[in-house]
């Protein structure tokens, strides 16, 4: 089944909802910031979309953080621990299942790789 990563006040969230739900397309919904990716959920993803993908680089905590400066000299394994420890880094809505990871709404790529 898909796992919906999302965040309650988020309107990409929203718009990926009511997008799965009308295509009646089965997913388990979660809450990003109390329960984030895992990090093998991660890998995966990064494998698919690419590392920087999955940084949500317009929040808050990216640029509290200073992740933009950061993140190009981590090493994969913490760029991929920082977004599992801080749902708050992760790209909104992260859907993510054995074959199929994708970060962000965007519902012309989401269409091609769910239906």
């Amino acid at each position: 089944m898909l796992r919906f990563y999302a965040y309650k006040g988020c309107d990409g969230c929203r718009k990926a909802r009511k997008w799965l739900t009308a295509r009646e397309i089965p997913f388990e919904e979660i809450p990003v910031r109390e329960q984030p990716p895992s990090i093998k959920e991660l890998q995966q993803a990064s494998s698919q979309l690419g590392l920087k993908a999955l940084f949500n680089t317009s929040g808050m905590d990216y640029r509290q953080l200073g992740m933009k400066d950061k993140l190009p000299v981590m090493s994969e394994a913490e760029a991929l621990q920082c977004l599992h420890e801080r749902g708050n880094l992760v790209k909104r809505p992260f859907l993510i299942d054995e074959n199929i990871a994708l970060s962000g709404f965007k519902d012309d790529i989401w269409a091609e790789k769910l239906t």
